[in-house]
């Protein structure tokens, strides 16, 4: 592939590595929250369960993009995007 020099701008996500790390830290937080409620700890269980709320979120949000299709998820098969144009005034 090509490199443009715009990659910072116009870089793509390895969505389907984002979505099987949101599922370890999902899992992780399920058993932190459960674990610390058991160890009478209710601050980390609290902490636990917000981090599980914002990976829900998170999984949801890389699903949403991964369904979307090649403009979220791109094959090799699609060129780079092109950098965005300057306007100066």
């Amino acid at each position: 592939m090509m490199r443009t020099g715009s990659e910072p701008t116009t870089a793509r996500s390895a969505l389907r590595v984002r979505f099987w790390l949101a599922v370890w830290g999902f899992l992780w937080a399920i058993f932190g929250t459960a674990a610390f409620a058991l160890a009478g700890r209710p601050g980390w269980a609290a902490a636990c369960g917000v981090l599980w709320i914002v990976i829900t979120v998170d999984m949801t949000m890389i699903l949403r993009h991964i369904k979307q299709g090649p403009h979220y998820q791109p094959g090799r098969d699609i060129p780079p995007y092109d950098p965005p144009r300057q306007h100066h005034p």
